[in-house]
């Protein structure tokens, strides 16, 4: 099966996880900002579509660019990878995941989500301040949960782990 990822990443997390995918599944890799330079044909020579892009607020960055681009591709495997700071067992993980797509769209895009951390040497100056804010609103909370969740995010940490692409490894059938 030839398989392309398309990847978006803002401190390398996402990056990281599209190179373990890639390698896996033998697929070509690409930036986002590349492929948005070919013409559209280029996605018809794949069967397989995988975009993974970190996530902020709940939301997967250029995730409505991907969208746009795949509504006519129903007959291929589609994915959407979301990489973002929260542990994968979190609860809100699942709520965010769920929320994503369409009813529609989940007919023919799966969802994955992996989790990979904080870095905020490579932050860009709005998202360090934001990030930086909210962990300061969390860690002044009277919720013993979110003044702990504050503590986590105040600073850079990876949870990374190759170990959660497997269920996307085994979506592409590379593991057969």
């Amino acid at each position: 099966m030839k398989t392309l990822i398309i990847y978006t990443s803002q401190t390398g997390f996402t990056k990281r996880y599209a190179e373990w995918i890639a390698e896996k599944s033998h697929a070509d890799i690409f930036n986002l900002k590349d492929v948005q330079k070919k013409k559209m044909p280029f996605f018809e020579e794949y069967n397989a579509i995988i975009y993974a892009g970190w996530c902020m607020a709940s939301k997967v960055v250029k995730l409505d660019w991907f969208l746009e681009k795949v509504t006519n591709l129903k007959e291929k495997k589609l994915a959407v990878v979301a990489v973002g700071a929260s542990p994968n067992e979190a609860p809100e993980v699942d709520v965010a995941m769920n929320n994503l797509l369409t009813t529609e769209q989940k007919q023919f895009i799966k969802v994955f989500y992996c989790q990979g951390g904080i870095n905020y040497d490579k932050m860009k100056l709005l998202s360090k301040f934001a990030l930086k804010m909210f962990a300061n609103v969390l860690k002044n909370s009277k919720d013993a949960k979110q003044r702990e969740q504050g503590e986590l995010i105040g600073h850079s940490y990876d949870i990374s782990d190759v170990k959660f692409i497997e269920p996307i490894v085994d979506f592409l059938g590379a593991n057969n």
